[in-house]
């Protein structure tokens, strides 16, 4: 185990940056800021509203020229972790998300589509969502891979294409190609799901575009009253296309927030974030499908200054 499993590491020199300690909160921001009744009436109670889809209320569980991939690739997760669980281990009983058919409004836009090139050039597909200008947060398997037992497989991944607001095979907003990319020593090193959390910087400031999503550290009774929601882009369906699903969390550690939120591999990375007062802040990534419950790593007071200081 690392000493400092919090110990930011990143694949190219960079120069250091100041952590944030004075807060614990960043606003979100989108480019046409709607009045705060508007914010209001797009999130219905905690929930983001989205035609069709009805949030379940069954009983809470415990704790250059380039077109889009139409391949069908696998899950990054994949490449750490091996062959992805039975779908049951992901969607809970019936699946509860919907699709996002306007990929090009906020907060859809936010969230990016992910090609990922490892350094034996396999690819592996993901999701990120802005938190800055240029910077996108995500898992920390998306951006370095552990354990593959592959030869030349293992490490900082080669590149990154970045798609926000990807819609099959149409890229409302282009792409953009990420090659620099931030960790945690605890995942670089050790692997220890504590700390999958990362961020990749994009070289245009393509997030003044698209928006972001606030980030912010809550209480576990704050969170455990809570609505978490959470778009990105699933293995399982149509390839390409952004699907959203929302329930309260299920339970908290302090490294980790669990919830019954149906995923799929593929949307490892995705935000999981809260309404507060109509804005959405992010408050855990998320990383793991399981049996009962999936989880993501919380955004602790260590996450958030170290996305903080890596925003550019």
């Amino acid at each position: 185990m690392v000493e400092n499993p919090h110990q930011p590491t990143c694949n190219q020199p960079v120069e250091p940056h100041a952590l944030v300690k004075e807060t614990r909160s960043r606003p979100p921001y989108s480019p046409a800021v709607p009045s705060a009744a508007q914010r209001q009436a797009q999130l219905r109670d905690g929930v983001e509203y989205l035609e069709g889809y009805v949030r379940p209320t069954r009983k809470l569980l415990a704790a250059e020229e380039w077109a889009a991939p139409s391949a069908l690739l696998p899950d990054i997760g994949q490449a750490s972790f091996g062959p992805p669980p039975d779908p049951a281990e992901t969607v809970h009983g019936p699946d509860d998300r919907a699709q996002v058919s306007d990929t090009t409004s906020y907060p859809w836009r936010v969230h990016a589509s992910l090609l990922i090139t490892a350094n034996d050039s396999s690819t592996w597909l993901g999701t990120a969502w802005f938190i800055s200008a240029q910077t996108l947060a995500t898992a920390g398997h998306c951006v370095y891979i552990n354990n593959s037992g592959v030869p030349g497989r293992d490490g900082w991944v080669r590149s990154i294409q970045v798609m926000p607001g990807r819609d099959g095979d149409k890229l409302p907003y282009g792409f953009v190609t990420s090659t620099v990319f931030h960790a945690a020593a605890g995942w670089t090193d050790s692997g220890d799901e504590n700390y999958d959390y990362a961020a990749l910087v994009i070289p245009t400031d393509l997030g003044n575009t698209t928006g972001w999503l606030g980030l912010g550290t809550w209480p576990d009774a704050a969170l455990l009253a809570t609505i978490g929601n959470i778009s990105g882009y699933p293995c399982d369906k149509p390839n390409g296309t952004e699907w959203f699903a929302s329930r309260q969390i299920s339970s908290v550690t302090p490294t980790k927030v669990y919830y019954d939120i149906d995923t799929a591999g593929g949307q490892s990375g995705s935000a999981v974030y809260r309404d507060v007062d109509g804005e959405r802040y992010s408050v855990a990534i998320h990383a793991y499908g399981g049996n009962t419950v999936n989880s993501g790593t919380r955004i602790t007071p260590e996450v958030y200054d170290n996305l903080s200081s890596w925003s550019a």
